[in-house]
C-alpha cells in the first residue's frame, strides 16, 4: 500500500522537478495528482512513463490525500496550504512563508530528521531556502565535531533559482550580446545578467543585508544551533542549474583539514571531491542532475583560530528545493504515517 500524492505547481521548474525525483526514487505511490493555476489547467506534465493532466489548484479536494508537496510561491501557498492542512493532507511547502514559523518545522533530513515529528501541530513542513539548504548538509557533521562559532558564506548562485523567466533572460541576452540589433534589457534582475555577477538576490532590508542573506542567517540558525552566527553575501551568476558555495568556518575546537575531511567524506548526502590538482573539484556544471551536495577544496584558514574554508555545489532545484521535498516526504512516510 502507497501513497496518495499532490503536487501543487507541478508545470513550473520546482514542480517538474518534484515529480522527476518521486519517479526516480520509486516513492511509494498509490494515486498522484498533478495540480496549476487555472490558467494552466490541462497542461501534461511527466511522471516516470505516465504522463498526467494538470488539474485545477483552486477547486480541488484535498481530503483523502495523504500528502502535498507545494512548489506555488508564498501568496498561493497561504491561500491553500491551510485548505490541504484542514482536510488532514500533510503539506511539504517550498515557499518561505512558513520557514519562520516557530509551529512549524523547517527540516533538511540529513540535518535534523528528528523534527518531523513537529509536523502535527499545524500539519505543514517547511523545506529551506535552496542556498541554505546544501550549506546546513556540509555544516552539520562538522558541528556536531567541533562546535561552529561563525559562518562566512558568499554564494554564486544560478539564474534557476529565480524560475523561468530568469533562466530565459540568462539564455535570451547572451544570445543578443552577440546581435547588436536585439538588445535584451534586464526584466527579471536588476542589471545585465549574461557575462556579469549581480550582487543582489532578493529585496534590501534595512540592515543593508538582502533577505536572500537574512534566509541563510535564521534558516541555519533554526535548522542546525541557534548560537551559530552566520553572515552571507549572496550573489547571481550566469549559470542555468546549480549553486555555489565558499565557506569559511570558525569552530570552538581545532579541526584537522584531514579529519574535516574524513568526515564530509561519511557524512549522508555528501560526496567529497578534493584533489589539489587541476580539475580536481566539482563545479556547478558537473552537479547538475545529481543528488548529492558536493565538498572540494578544504583546507584549512590560517588567519583565524579553528578555521577551515570549503567549496560546495550542489543542483539548486534538486537538493536546494524538490529532491529535499521528496525526502521529507520519504521520512514523513518512514517515521510517521508508515503506509509504504
Amino acid at each position: 500500500m502507497g501513497y496518495r500524492v499532490v503536487i501543487a505547481g507541478a508545470t513550473g521548474n520546482v514542480g517538474r522537478e518534484m515529480l522527476n525525483i518521486l519517479a526516480e526514487r520509486h516513492f511509494p505511490v498509490d494515486e498522484i495528482v498533478a495540480l496549476a493555476s487555472r490558467k494552466s489547467m490541462g497542461s501534461e506534465v511527466s511522471f516516470g512513463d505516465k504522463t498526467l493532466k494538470t488539474k485545477d489548484l483552486d477547486t480541488f479536494d484535498f481530503t483523502g490525500w495523504d500528502m502535498a508537496l507545494f512548489a506555488v510561491g508564498s501568496e498561493a501557498t497561504k491561500k491553500y496550504a491551510p485548505k490541504a492542512a484542514k482536510a488532514g493532507c500533510v503539506v511539504i511547502d517550498n515557499s518561505s512563508l512558513y520557514r519562520y514559523d516557530p509551529d512549524i518545522p523547517l527540516i533538511v533530513p540529513e540535518v535534523n530528521a528528528d523534527a518531523i515529528h513537529d509536523y502535527s501541530k499545524r500539519n505543514i513542513i517547511a523545506n529551506p531556502n535552496c542556498s541554505t539548504a546544501q550549506m546546513v548538509v556540509a555544516l552539520k557533521p562538522l558541528h556536531d565535531r567541533a562546535t561552529i562559532k561563525r559562518v562566512v558564506v558568499s554564494t554564486y548562485q544560478s539564474v534557476s533559482g529565480s524560475g523561468k523567466d530568469g533562466m530565459d533572460e540568462l539564455w535570451d541576452q547572451t544570445k543578443s550580446i552577440y546581435n547588436p540589433t536585439d538588445d535584451k534589457p534586464a526584466k527579471k534582475f536588476t542589471k545585465q545578467i549574461a557575462f556579469n555577477v549581480i550582487p543582489h538576490i532578493d529585496v534590501f532590508m534595512d540592515s543593508g543585508d538582502t533577505k536572500e542573506e537574512w534566509k541563510m542567517m535564521v534558516e541555519t540558525k533554526k535548522i542546525v544551533d541557534p548560537k551559530i552566527k552566520v553572515t552571507a553575501t549572496c550573489v547571481r551568476v550566469p549559470v542555468f542549474v546549480g549553486h555555489a558555495e565558499s565557506i569559511n568556518i570558525e569552530f570552538e575546537e581545532h579541526l584537522d583539514e584531514n579529519e574535516a575531511r574524513d568526515i564530509l567524506r561519511e557524512a549522508p548526502g555528501i560526496m567529497v571531491i578534493d584533489k589539489r590538482e587541476d580539475g580536481g573539484y566539482v563545479t556547478p556544471v558537473e552537479c547538475a542532475g545529481d543528488f548529492a551536495t558536493f565538498i572540494s577544496r578544504i583546507r584549512q584558514d590560517s588567519t583565524i583560530d579553528n578555521g577551515l574554508n570549503l567549496w560546495c555545489v550542489s543542483d539548486n532545484l534538486r537538493k536546494g528545493a524538490a529532491l529535499n521535498a521528496v525526502q521529507i516526504a520519504e521520512l514523513l512516510g518512514r517515521e510517521v504515517l508508515k503506509k509504504g
